[in-house]
């Protein structure tokens, strides 16, 4: 997409670590690949080639994390002092077919794309990490930086996870990543502190009883009818065990149950999700929901069987890394290039790094500035304004930077 909407930096005399023209050119070219290519978690081979490749063209020592895919580099060497700053992006894309049907650079693979944004990311933090190697050969980087390029995002309970398995936050004090917004101007981030993000599980119900003929309800478990009463109640009755203000939501997206009109079924499914937007609340969800399903399912004599997937918690946002982001964006763009966001009901496993280190997440404005139509995320026509790549290299080098100074 068009580069017109970019702006000229603020703060080049202040802060180094601007991008180069050659290189912002190479990063579009970049991210082209990488949307073309697109794989899903765990799969993500093809896309961490690419990367170690480009970073060991730069000198750096990239190290594929023990899973298989996703890597991790260090800009300097980190020698048990002030711990440092971590950049992340997530690498994988969706199961979803990519619909820009005049996109040059549309996805190649069948039922394969990025349609979250996972591309952008990945090319911002490589971008950052290589005008941050130059500026560290230069003896300009006052603090190591980390890179990590995590998979798996999209499976649930997340690839983030694992990567702490892995040890990748060995290190780390403070971790910071963004999110394309296609409601935000690029040129522009959003920002929030506290939760920015909602807690996102997954719900599977099987429900099992005696079936029979529709003439003679009352001799079988009527379990179309077990199905829909847990369906419409089972919400209801989550709502009322919570405080309203937690924003605990069961919502489903499956129902499944018989074959013919006039036969009651001996088997039903469900599933659906539950989302939250308070980390208390999050913690008691899987008891209050599981004991409201077979309350429901117990009155209707609906044999129950629940696997409660657990998701990610909400993505809450550090106030000092927050301003971290901030105070880097103004730096580069002035304070008017930051906006305040909202907290989002979707789910992301960058939530999982705040549990043991403070970090925050920014929304990366990608919507071309005047664009009325909003190509939304998980949608098979998303695209991004490619001068959000720009934006957000600059954004994290300044952070970096304004870190390592601290």
């Amino acid at each position: 997409m068009s580069q017109e909407s970019e702006a000229e930096p603020v703060g080049e005399a202040v802060l180094p670590g601007t991008l180069p023209e050659n290189l912002r050119a190479e990063l579009v070219a970049f991210r082209r690949d990488l949307h073309m290519h697109p794989e899903l978690g765990n799969q993500e081979f093809r896309t961490t080639a690419a990367i170690k490749a480009r970073l060991e063209k730069a000198g750096l020592h990239p190290r594929v994390l023990p899973v298989g895919t996703g890597l991790i580099c260090d800009i300097g060497e980190w020698d048990g002092g002030k711990p440092m700053l971590a950049l992340r992006a997530d690498i994988d894309a969706l199961p979803i077919p990519d619909t820009k049907s005049e996109c040059a650079y549309r996805s190649t693979v069948p039922d394969r794309a990025h349609a979250c944004g996972h591309d952008v990311h990945t090319t911002v933090v490589l971008g950052a990490g290589l005008v941050l190697a130059d500026l560290h050969r230069q003896g300009r980087l006052p603090r190591p930086v980390r890179l990590l390029f995590q998979p798996a995002e999209e499976v649930l309970p997340g690839g983030a996870a694992d990567a702490i398995e892995c040890g990748v936050l060995d290190g780390v004090g403070k971790i910071v990543a963004v999110h394309c917004d296609p409601r935000v101007d690029a040129g522009r981030i959003g920002l929030r502190t506290g939760p920015i993000t909602s807690a996102c599980d997954r719900l599977e119900v099987s429900l099992d009883g005696p079936g029979g003929h529709t003439a003679r309800p009352h001799l079988t478990t009527d379990l179309v009818t077990a199905a829909a009463r847990v369906v419409v109640d089972v919400p209801a009755v989550v709502a009322r065990r919570v405080d309203s203000r937690s924003g605990l939501a069961l919502t489903w997206g499956r129902i499944e149950s018989g074959h013919a009109p006039n036969v009651i079924p001996q088997h039903a499914e469900l599933s659906g999700t539950v989302r939250c937007l308070d980390l208390d609340a999050w913690r008691q969800a899987p008891d209050i929901v599981v004991a409201a399903i077979d309350e429901i399912a117990n009155l209707h004599r609906a044999k129950s069987e629940i696997n409660y997937v657990r998701g990610v918690p909400p993505v809450v946002n550090d106030p000092e890394v927050t301003e971290l982001l901030r105070d880097a964006m103004t730096a580069r763009r002035g304070a008017q290039s930051v906006e305040g966001t909202e907290q989002s009901l979707g789910g992301e496993d960058f939530s999982w790094y705040l549990e043991h280190v403070p970090g925050a997440m920014a929304r990366l404005g990608v919507r071309t500035p005047g664009e009325r139509t909003v190509r939304d995320l998980h949608q098979g026509d998303f695209d991004a304004d490619e001068s959000a790549i720009t934006v957000g290299v600059e954004m994290f080098t300044a952070a970096a930077l304004l870190h390592g100074a601290s």
